[in-house]
C-alpha cells in the first residue's frame, strides 16, 4: 500500500549555478513530474537559460518578429513567445497541487504575489493585471509566468528580469503583446543585485510561507 503524505509536505528548492540549456530542463521537469506519486516532495529549481525563445502551446509565430538566430523551442507552458537568458531567474515550480489543496488560479496568484514581494524588498512597486497574466512596474513587464499542470502537479513557472539584455524581447512580441515594453530590476533600482541574492530571497520567502514541514536547499551546477 502507498504510504500516505504528510500533511505539510517537504520542498526541496535547487540553485543551479551555471547557465541551463533549456531544452534539458524542459525534458528533466517532464520526466520529473511524469514519474513522480504522492509521497514525493516538491521541487522549486532557480537556474538562468542560455538565451533561448520558448513557444507556449499556442504560440503563434507571427510573433517573433526578427530572427537574431535564436533557438526557438516548442514548450508545453501555457501562453505565447518569450525570451530566456542570462540575467533573468527562471523559477519551475514543481508542485503537488492536489497536496497542497490550490488550483490553477492559487497557483498562479501565489507566484505573481512571490515576485511582488521580492520586488518589494527592494524597493520596486510591482503589480499584477486579472487579464495579462505576469508582473508589471509602471505598464513595463518586468515578470512573467506560465504553467502545465498534469495530473494534479505543475511544472514550469516564472521568469523574472534582474539584469538583463532587451535584444531577445526586441525580437518577439513578448508574451504575444506587441510593443509592450519589458524593463528589469537593475534597470530601475538605485542598488543594483545579482541573481543570487534573489535566490537567497526566494529561498527566506518560501521558509517563511509555513506551506511546508521542511525546505532543504540544495546548490548544483
Amino acid at each position: 500500500m502507498t504510504p500516505l503524505p504528510e500533511q505539510t509536505p517537504t520542498l526541496i528548492i535547487r540553485c543551479f549555478q551555471t547557465l541551463q540549456d533549456y531544452t534539458a530542463m524542459f525534458e528533466t521537469m517532464k520526466h520529473f513530474t511524469h514519474e513522480r506519486d504522492v509521497t514525493q516532495a516538491d521541487e522549486i529549481w532557480l537556474l538562468q537559460h542560455h538565451p533561448v525563445l520558448t513557444q507556449g502551446q499556442a504560440g503563434k509565430p507571427e510573433h517573433i518578429l526578427i530572427d537574431r538566430g535564436l533557438p526557438i523551442v516548442h514548450s508545453d507552458r501555457g501562453g505565447q513567445v518569450t525570451w530566456h537568458g542570462p540575467g533573468q531567474l527562471v523559477g519551475y515550480l514543481l508542485l503537488d497541487l492536489n497536496r497542497l489543496g490550490w488550483n490553477v488560479r492559487t497557483l498562479v496568484s501565489f507566484t505573481e504575489q512571490l515576485m511582488i514581494d521580492l520586488l518589494n524588498i527592494h524597493h520596486i512597486t510591482a503589480y499584477a493585471k486579472p487579464k495579462a497574466p505576469g508582473v508589471y512596474v509602471d505598464e513595463k513587464k518586468i515578470g512573467s509566468l506560465g504553467f502545465k499542470i498534469r495530473r494534479g502537479c505543475s511544472y514550469h513557472g516564472f521568469a523574472l528580469n534582474i539584469d538583463c539584455g532587451f535584444d531577445g524581447f526586441e525580437s518577439i512580441n513578448p508574451c504575444g503583446y506587441a510593443n509592450l515594453q519589458m524593463t528589469t530590476i537593475n534597470q530601475i533600482s538605485t542598488c543594483p543585485v545579482d541573481i543570487q541574492t534573489v535566490q537567497e530571497n526566494i529561498v527566506q520567502y518560501m521558509q517563511n510561507t509555513q506551506l511546508f514541514s521542511k525546505i532543504n536547499v540544495i546548490f548544483q551546477s
